[in-house]
C-alpha cells in the first residue's frame, strides 16, 4: 500500500499512467478467446489540433472501450488520421510561401514528397493531443488513409465501383472555390449573412412587344442567362411561355419557360435562369431540355469572366474577376435602361471555410459516384434494425436525406491525395485501372496515356474506415477476424451524410453487411451561452488548458454527465471544477481508508456482513452497479455519471464513511474495502487515471485497473430489512439536521431529541446521537420544542434554552416576508406575455430559476415558524 498525498494532483499521474498502459500494450486487444469488440475513431485531420468537440467525441469512445474491456472483451479501438487532402496542402503551401515559393515552383512528385516530409515532422500533433486526455487507442496499429494498406484499398473501390457502372465522370454543377482552386464538399461551405443588393432588371421581349421584370443578387451572371421561368399556373405569363426574350449587354435570344421553381409570390413572379452558375437553376435547365454539356459557362477556375461558347460577351468584359465584373456590368444595364431598381437585401452567402472567399456554383467536369443506387441498402438497414440510430430521432432526418441524394462528386482539384487512377488516351477514351500497367494493357500498346491530374475527396477514402483499417483487401475473411461489423460508431451529427452515411453505402456494397451496429449521434459543445463556438466570435474553448487546471478526469466526467441524448452541451467551467472536486473528494475517501487500516478487497464478491451499515453499503453498490449497467447498455452517459457521482459523493463519502468513523472492525474494513474497489471499476471508463492511481495504493495488486474485472451484481447479497433501517435512520438524521439549520440551532450544541412514545431502535441509536448531535430521551419535551415527523411517529426537538425563541421568529418572519416579495415580483414577471415572449431567452430562464428558488425559501422559512409554533 502505497501512502497518498495529502493533496491530489492530476498533472502529476496523467502522464506516468497513460505512459504505463501504452508501453505495456494494454491498449492492444490481446484476448484471443474472449468475445472481440470493436470502435473505430472518427479520423481527426493530421493538420489537427484537439478541439473542445473532439474532447467530448473521444470521451464518450473511451468510457465504451474501457467498459467493453473491463467486462472481457477483447476491446480494440482502431486509431488513425485523415489525410485532410485541402487541409494539409494549405499547411505545406503556407509554409513554402514564407520561403517566397509555390507549389508550382515544383513537379508533383517533388510537392508530395514534402507534404510527406511536414506529416512526419509535424503530423502527430493531435495524436499526442488524445493521448492526454486518455483515450486508450491502439496505437500499436495506428492507420493513416493513405498509408500503403489503405490506399490499395482506395484504389480497389474506385476501380470496382466504375466497373459496375456506379462511379462516372460527369459534367454538372459543384461548390467551386475559386482561391483554392478545387471543387469542395457542402460541409467545407459556410454561410454568412452579407450585406448585398438585390437588382431588378428588366428584360426586353425578342418581338419589341413588352417587357419582364426579374431579380438577382449576382447581376454577373446574366452574361450566361439562358432562359427565364414562370410558373405554369401563373396567369400574368401564360401568353409569354415560349416566346424568346434579348438579354441586354450580350444580346442572347432565351426563351420563357414554364416551371414550378418560379413562385408567383415571390417579387415579379419571374426568375432568370443561368444553369452553369446556380444549383436551382441547373435543375430547372434539365427541365426545359438543356443539356449539361451545352450549358453556359462565364467564369474561369479564378472565377474571373471567361467567353462563353456561343461568343457573345463583349470583350471588354472579358478577364474582369467576378465583383469588378459585377460593377461593370450594373453600369451597363443602367445605361441600356435595363436596371429598375436596387434593394438592400441581408443575403446568404456560401463561403469556403479554409479560403475565406466567396463559393461560385460552377461547372466542370468531375468523378461522381451513384450515390443513389449504393443509398438503398443503407436506408433499409436502418428501417429494419440492423443499424441502430441512437437517439432515434435521427432517423427522420436521416431518411429524408438519403431518399433525395444527389451523386457525390469525389475529385478534387489538389495535389495532395490519392491521385485519381484513370488514364486518358488522345482520342479522349478513359481506362480506369489499379495501375499504370493495367491502365496500358487495357488501351493497347503504343497508346500514350495520360494520368488524371485530380485526386479523390477525403471523405471517398474515410467512408472505407471500418473495413480498410481491419485488412481489407488483403483479410479475405468477410469478418474480419470477428470485427467487422464494427460494435458501436460514435459521430457527431454534423457528419452523419458526409462520413456515417457513406460509411453504410460502401460497407454494405464492399462487405454485404452493416459496418456498424449501432450509430450514436451526440450533439454540439456550445459555450455558456448556447452560442455555437467559432474562432471569429472568440467564445471557443480550448480543451487542453481545461486538463492543465482541472485535470483529464474532470473534463471527461463533465463531457460525459453532460451528454444528454439529442441535446447539446453548454460549455461550463464551473461544472468542470465542481467534478475536480469530486476527483478530490474521492481522494480523500481514499486517505481516510489508508489511515483506517482499509485497502483494497481481494475478493470479487461482496464480503460477508452482519452489521446493518455494512449490508445497507453493499446493497447500494449493487444497485449502482445495475444502474450503470442499464445506462451504458442504452448509451445513456449522463445517467450512468449520475449514478456513480450520487453514489461516490453521497451515499458512500457523506453516509457511510461517516456512518462508521469509530467503529471500523474487521468486517467493516473488508466491506469498505471491497466497496471502494467496485467505485474504482465503475468510475474507472470515466476517470481512468485517478481511478488507476487508488487502485495501485490500496493494495498489491496482480494486474492495472484498466484490464481489471468488471463488477458482477449479485441480488442474492441484499438484505431488504437491513437496507429499510439504515434509509429510516439517514432519513431521521437528516430531518433532525434540517430542523437545526431551520431553526438556528448552533452547530456545537447538543441538544435532547425526545421520543415520546416511539423508540429508537438500539442498533442505530448510536448513529443518530453522534451524526445529528443529539441525546434521545424518552417522553414529551417541556417547554419550546420543534416537532420532528418520522414516518409515522413525532419526535421533539427540546429548544428551552437553546435559542432565544422571540428573536428566532422575528428573524424567520422577516426572512419569510422578503422570500415572499421576491417571489410574487419574479411570478408577475412571469406571467406578464410581453417579458416571456420579448426577452432574451436567457433572461427568461434564469427568472424560473430565481423565482423557484425564492419559493423554495418561503416554503422553508414558514416551515421553521410552524415548528416553533
Amino acid at each position: 500500500m502505497t501512502e497518498l498525498a495529502k493533496t491530489f494532483d492530476p498533472a502529476a499521474i496523467e502522464t506516468r499512467w497513460y505512459q504505463h498502459w501504452e508501453e505495456r500494450g494494454l491498449f492492444h486487444p490481446d484476448r484471443p478467446q474472449a468475445e472481440p469488440w470493436t470502435i473505430v475513431n472518427p479520423p481527426p485531420n493530421v493538420t489537427g489540433s484537439l478541439h473542445i468537440g473532439h474532447a467530448l467525441d473521444n470521451t464518450l469512445q473511451d468510457i465504451l472501450t474501457r467498459h467493453a474491456r473491463l467486462k472481457g472483451k477483447d476491446a480494440l479501438w482502431v486509431v488513425g488520421t485523415d489525410h485532410a487532402g485541402i487541409a494539409t496542402q494549405m499547411v505545406v503551401e503556407r509554409q513554402m510561401a514564407a520561403q517566397q515559393q509555390k507549389r508550382t515552383d515544383f513537379s508533383r512528385d517533388d510537392f508530395v514528397a514534402k507534404v510527406w516530409e511536414w506529416k512526419a515532422e509535424s503530423g502527430g500533433q493531435i495524436t499526442r493531443q488524445l493521448r492526454r486526455l486518455g483515450c486508450s487507442m491502439d496505437w500499436a496499429n495506428e492507420r493513416f488513409t493513405m498509408d500503403e494498406g489503405f490506399s490499395k484499398a482506395v484504389l480497389k473501390v474506385f476501380v470496382a465501383l466504375h466497373r459496375e457502372g456506379l462511379l462516372y465522370r460527369d459534367k454538372r454543377l459543384v461548390n467551386w472555390d475559386p482561391g483554392l482552386g478545387t471543387a469542395i464538399s457542402d460541409l467545407e461551405v459556410e454561410t454568412r449573412e452579407v450585406h448585398g443588393k438585390f437588382w431588378h432588371l428588366r428584360y426586353p421581349l425578342a418581338d419589341g412587344s413588352g417587357d419582364i421584370e426579374v431579380a438577382t443578387t449576382r447581376p454577373e451572371t446574366m452574361l450566361a442567362d439562358m432562359a427565364v421561368a414562370v410558373n405554369p399556373e401563373d396567369e400574368r405569363y401564360t401568353a409569354l411561355i415560349g416566346r424568346q426574350i434579348r438579354l441586354p449587354i450580350t444580346g442572347r435570344l432565351i426563351p420563357i419557360v414554364a416551371d414550378e421553381h418560379a413562385d408567383p409570390a415571390l417579387g415579379s413572379g419571374a426568375v432568370k435562369i443561368t444553369p452553369g452558375h446556380d444549383f436551382n437553376d441547373f435543375e430547372v435547365g434539365r427541365r426545359a431540355g438543356i443539356e449539361a454539356r451545352d450549358m453556359l459557362n462565364m467564369l474561369d477556375a479564378k472565377a474571373a469572366v471567361c467567353q462563353t461558347a456561343d461568343g457573345l460577351i463583349p470583350a471588354e468584359l472579358i478577364g474582369l474577376e467576378r465583383f469588378a465584373a459585377r460593377k461593370a456590368i450594373v453600369e451597363r444595364l443602367e445605361a441600356e435602361g435595363a436596371l429598375v431598381r436596387v434593394e438592400d437585401r441581408t443575403i446568404q452567402t456560401p463561403y469556403g471555410d479554409r479560403s475565406g472567399v466567396v463559393i461560385e456554383p460552377w461547372l466542370t467536369d468531375q468523378w461522381y459516384v451513384d450515390a443513389a443506387t449504393l443509398a438503398k441498402p443503407a436506408i433499409e438497414a436502418v428501417r429494419s434494425g440492423a443499424i441502430q440510430l441512437v437517439p432515434k430521432t435521427w432517423e427522420k432526418t436521416f431518411f429524408n436525406w438519403m431518399e433525395n441524394i444527389q451523386p457525390w462528386c469525389v475529385s478534387r482539384q489538389l495535389w495532395w491525395g490519392h491521385r485519381i487512377p484513370a488514364w486518358f488516351a488522345e482520342d479522349g477514351s478513359v481506362h480506369v485501372a489499379e495501375s499504370a500497367e493495367e491502365a496500358q494493357a487495357q488501351a493497347g500498346e503504343g497508346v500514350a496515356l495520360t494520368q488524371d491530374p485530380d485526386v479523390l475527396d477525403t471523405w471517398f477514402s474515410s467512408a472505407l474506415w471500418p473495413f480498410a483499417t481491419l485488412g481489407w483487401p488483403e483479410d479475405g475473411d468477410a469478418t474480419l477476424a470477428g470485427r467487422y461489423p464494427n460494435d458501436v460508431l460514435i459521430s457527431g451529427f454534423d457528419i452523419l451524410f458526409f462520413w456515417d452515411a457513406r460509411m453504410m453505402m460502401q460497407g454494405l456494397h464492399f462487405m454485404k453487411e452493416v459496418p456498424f451496429r449501432t450509430l450514436y449521434l451526440h450533439g454540439l459543445v456550445r459555450a455558456a451561452d448556447g452560442a455555437k463556438m467559432s474562432k471569429s466570435k472568440g467564445n471557443t474553448v480550448d480543451p487542453l488548458g481545461l486538463i492543465d487546471t482541472y485535470g483529464a478526469d474532470a473534463l471527461r466526467f463533465f463531457m460525459a454527465a453532460m451528454e444528454s441524448q439529442g441535446r447539446d452541451i453548454k460549455m461550463d467551467e464551473k461544472r468542470v471544477e465542481g467534478y475536480r472536486n469530486f476527483a478530490t473528494k474521492l481522494w480523500n475517501a481514499s486517505r481516510f481508508a489508508q489511515a483506517n487500516g482499509i485497502g483494497g478487497s481481494d475478493t470479487i464478491e461482496p464480503p460477508a456482513a452482519t452489521l446493518a451499515v455494512n449490508k445497507w453499503i453493499v446493497a447500494e453498490t449493487v444497485a449502482t452497479v445495475q444502474a450503470v449497467d442499464l445506462a451504458l447498455a442504452d448509451y445513456r452517459f449522463d445517467a450512468a455519471a449520475n449514478a456513480i457521482y450520487q453514489f461516490v459523493w453521497s451515499r458512500f463519502c457523506d453516509w457511510y464513511l461517516e456512518l462508521i468513523k469509530g467503529a471500523i472492525d474487521t468486517e467493516t474494513k473488508a466491506v469498505a474495502g471491497w466497496v471502494l474497489d467496485q467505485i474504482l471499476i465503475l468510475l474507472h471508463p470515466f476517470m481512468p487515471f485517478i481511478t488507476e492511481e487508488l487502485w495501485h495504493a490500496l493494495a498489491p495488486r496482480e494486474s492495472e485497473l484498466i484490464v481489471a474485472r468488471w463488477p458482477m451484481p449479485d441480488a442474492r447479497a441484499l438484505d431488504p430489512q437491513a437496507v429499510q433501517q439504515v434509509e429510516r435512520l439517514i432519513e431521521l438524521i437528516e430531518h433532525v439536521r434540517a430542523a437545526r439549520a431551520e431553526l438556528n440551532v448552533p452547530p456545537g450544541a447538543r441538544i435532547a431529541l425526545h421520543t415520546g412514545d416511539g423508540t429508537v431502535a438500539d442498533a442505530i441509536a448510536p448513529y443518530v446521537e453522534r451524526l445529528a448531535r443529539v441525546t434521545l430521551t424518552p417522553g414529551e419535551a417541556q417547554g419550546a420544542r420543534a416537532p420532528i415527523l418520522w414516518g409515522s411517529e413525532t419526535f421533539a426537538l427540546a429548544l428551552e434554552g437553546v435559542i432565544d425563541l422571540d428573536a428566532e421568529r422575528a428573524r424567520l418572519a422577516k426572512s419569510l416576508a422578503a422570500a415572499e416579495k421576491e417571489r410574487d415580483a419574479l411570478a408577475g414577471r412571469l406571467n406578464n406575455p410581453s417579458f416571456v415572449e420579448r426577452a432574451k431567452p436567457e433572461a427568461v430562464e434564469k427568472a424560473r430559476a430565481d423565482h423557484a428558488e425564492k419559493a423554495a425559501d418561503a416554503e422553508r422559512f414558514a416551515a421553521a415558524l410552524a415548528r416553533l409554533g
